[in-house]
């Protein structure tokens, strides 16, 4: 008997699916293209350092505050309207920057307001993708639509800043064009994709649960012990990830480095993020959540105690690459075990629930690194971080056992309800599909193992 031939890929079987992942890709490199741009502008309108920080914090915070209630809003809305809506509105409010700037009526505090209003829509737009793309992808392709995810976060932290830049020193006002146009094209793509493969409507008056609200992501994350444990050792992960760029740039600057062979080194760890998500579904398939985790906890514990014992610029951009070509198959392992497990009721919440975790706890990442090298020198920090980082893996090592035989429950009565409202729509982008399965979540711009 001959070989059996090898399935297409996911992005040429899953119309749906592909059409979702090119929304985000399009969107995530503009995005990548205008955060460079924004602390740029307020400084090239005369506002100060503190100013052009606070356009970025101002962005992160509100999507941090806001996340748990958008959550809590995309599990009662269609997924696929929210995404679109919310497009649509980062559309008028960064095309705005530009209009106003040919007015000659661009001001920090329209700036201000412009990156509070996408925080917002950004806080809505990732649960609703989560949830958009858990109904539809199958069960067997969580991994590769997760490395996919993976992939688009790396390429966008790789690619995003030096187009940026460029574009910047061109015009000024093509970043924030560029991020506009793609937030169209994203909304356009999204439009594309049939109401049948779009998941079940959320606006009907259905009687909630007992229980349910805006924290019921949280509280049914940790009511699942083993999915928690995994969320809390990725989040030590994330902060580590989050922490290692200061310290390379501060070690690197102390022996005098240019700023051009600093650049060089950190591009080191985009170009191994980018390898690493192409590789993470093999090494999900082939590995269990365990085994991935400890693996990388081990990893990402060797090398920051070896920058503390030896110092030497290639080394680093060498270890840069190793150590973040590993970290995309953490997120796809956790995201696998998360929403392979989570009631579709409660897919937005979850992960809203999740992406505040994890994100919160990284956005300590750079001031702890600075606050370490500050305190201790480059040696001194490293042996800090490696030092915690042993701590917490082997603090998991016996609690991550219980991860190894982690698989999706059975779908209850109102989960079981909700599919057969999504599968009595128009099937056509999810031909040859045997139903809806867990989601890829579209990634957060991060190189790390997020899953939020």
């Amino acid at each position: 008997m001959s070989p059996r031939p090898p399935a297409p890929g996911i992005l040429r079987r899953n119309r749906a699916y592909r059409l979702a992942f090119l929304a985000d890709l399009a969107s995530g490199l503009g995005t990548g293209i205008s955060a460079i741009a924004f602390p740029l502008l307020v400084l090239g309108i005369g506002g100060g350092a503190a100013q052009a920080g606070s356009v970025a914090t101002v962005s992160l915070v509100t999507r941090l505050l806001f996340r748990l209630p958008a959550g809590h809003l995309v599990d009662r809305w269609r997924p696929r309207t929210v995404m679109v809506s919310t497009d649509l509105v980062r559309l008028v409010l960064i095309g705005s920057v530009p209009a106003a700037g040919a007015l000659g009526a661009l001001t920090y505090p329209h700036l201000l307001l412009v990156a509070t209003g996408e925080g917002l829509a950004t806080a809505l737009f990732g649960p609703a993708a989560i949830s958009l793309t858990r109904d539809v992808v199958a069960e067997e392709e969580l991994a590769d639509a997760l490395g996919l995810g993976q992939a688009v976060q790396a390429v966008t932290a790789l690619v995003g800043p030096a187009t940026g830049g460029a574009l910047y020193a061109a015009d000024r006002m093509l970043p924030f064009v560029w991020d506009a146009a793609s937030y169209l094209l994203s909304a356009v793509l999204l439009g594309l994709i049939t109401a049948g493969a779009a998941g079940p409507a959320r606006t009907e008056n259905r009687t909630p649960r007992e229980g349910d609200g805006i924290t019921a992501g949280i509280r049914w994350l940790v009511g699942e012990r083993t999915l928690f444990t995994i969320m809390l050792y990725g989040s030590i992960v994330n902060l580590a990830c989050a922490a290692m760029d200061v310290m390379v740039v501060a070690v690197l600057r102390s022996h005098g480095e240019s700023g051009t062979r600093t650049g060089l080194i950190l591009s080191c760890a985009g170009v191994g993020a980018v390898a690493g998500a192409l590789l993470s579904p093999r090494l999900v398939k082939s590995l269990s959540v365990r085994t991935i985790l400890l693996g990388i906890g081990t990893v990402w514990t060797v090398v920051p105690a070896v920058f503390a014992a030896v110092y030497s610029p290639w080394l680093t951009g060498a270890l840069l690459t190793v150590v973040m070509a590993l970290s995309p198959a953490a997120g796809v392992a956790i995201g696998r075990a998360l929403y392979s497990r989570t009631p579709r009721r409660l897919v937005g919440r979850v992960s809203a629930a999740t992406s505040v975790l994890l994100t919160g706890l990284a956005a300590l990442g750079p001031v702890t690194a600075g606050a370490l090298f500050d305190a201790f020198g480059g040696p001194g920090g490293w042996w800090c971080m490696a030092g915690a980082i042993a701590v917490a893996t082997a603090a998991g090592w016996v609690p991550l056992r219980a991860a190894r035989g982690l698989k999706a429950p059975e779908p209850d009565a109102k989960d079981a309800a909700d599919e057969e409202d999504t599968e009595s729509g128009d099937d056509a982008d999810r031909a040859g599909r045997p139903g809806p399965g867990p989601a890829a979540p579209p990634g957060n711009r991060r190189t790390g193992p997020s899953t939020a």
